[in-house]
């Protein structure tokens, strides 16, 4: 995904010069290509991540679209206040850029995964929360971001070997859901990484005669609330899924909405447990874990659709 933001970013800031990018020291490998087109306006501000928000925020006073780039905790955790007070209280034009979202850095350990961001993000006033589940909607993501007014957190995976699960181009809508099958005896609403998963739990599922629909979430914030309350209204059993904590994230919204409606439908949330994890292992191997992996997610769906 990392590849689809920066090719993305590149073809946007050819038009628009006011595009820079700002790195506390990250992107190796990722932002070579941006720096020798506009050597100008690529800033590596060294590990500073705070200091590389506040840098954002008053180029944005100065009437520039800036990019924060880094890894997901040390762009929306370290540098917290600055993203809520620097960034969002004035609603600036500043684009946070989070590369490893959810246990992508697996091996790594608690410092590295990204369990709480969305929750974290989403609770901003301003703030625009992006999710894609494959470099085709990383590439959306990164155009919408442009177009919107104010500040924006984009949560993305891996640099390379992420797969592509759209077929072709979606249509893409800020706060609007990408349905990609459809099916009748329940829906999954997916956000990030885990879309290939998804895909590929209710491939198994259809082999056991479960027909599920399936909805990419690339925008959380705001969400598809219609969506929500449509499948509420049906009666249609539904559940949410994300690479990240049960709390703050996609589950927590549509419980919200869930609340607040008073239709009653049969829904799960699905994500991580609201704890660290300790154990060590690849990004596959905590997934598998933690009951995030095609085999083990088709299980839970077939347990929580079944009539």
């Amino acid at each position: 995904m990392r590849s689809s933001f920066i090719r993305s970013l590149t073809e946007i800031a050819r038009k628009d010069a006011r595009v820079i990018v700002v790195t506390p020291d990250m992107g190796f490998s990722v932002l070579e290509k941006f720096r020798d087109e506009f050597p100008g306006r690529l800033i590596n501000a060294g590990i500073a991540e705070q200091n590389s928000v506040g840098l954002a925020a008053g180029l944005a006073l100065c009437g520039k679209i800036v990019y924060v780039y880094s890894i997901v905790p040390f762009v929306t955790m370290r540098p917290f206040e600055q993203v809520r007070v620097d960034v969002c209280y004035q609603n600036l034009p500043v684009k946070l850029v989070g590369s490893g979202g959810g246990l992508t850095y697996g091996s790594l350990g608690p410092t590295h995964h990204s369990i709480e961001d969305i929750g974290l993000m989403r609770g901003l006033p301003n703030m625009t929360v992006y999710c894609p589940g494959d470099p085709i909607e990383a590439e959306l993501c990164t155009q919408s971001s442009h177009a919107i007014p104010g500040p924006a957190y984009i949560r993305l995976a891996k640099g390379s070997g992420d797969p592509i699960v759209h077929k072709s181009k979606p249509d893409f809508r800020l706060g609007k859901a990408i349905q990609l099958r459809s099916g009748p005896d329940g829906a999954i609403l997916v956000t990030g990484n885990l879309l290939g998963n998804a895909v590929a739990a209710t491939e198994e599922l259809s082999k056991e005669g479960v027909s599920c629909s399936v909805f990419s979430l690339p925008s959380v914030k705001p969400i598809d609330s219609e969506l929500v309350l449509k499948l509420a209204q049906m009666g249609m059993p539904f559940v949410t899924l994300e690479e990240h904590s049960v709390i703050g994230g996609i589950g927590s919204a549509a419980s919200e909405i869930l609340a607040e409606s008073g239709f009653k439908t049969k829904f799960r949330r699905i994500g991580l447990p609201d704890r660290f994890a300790k154990e060590a292992g690849s990004q596959d191997y905590l997934r598998k874990k933690f009951g995030l992996d095609a085999s083990s997610l088709a299980k839970t769906l077939q347990s929580h659709f079944k009539k």
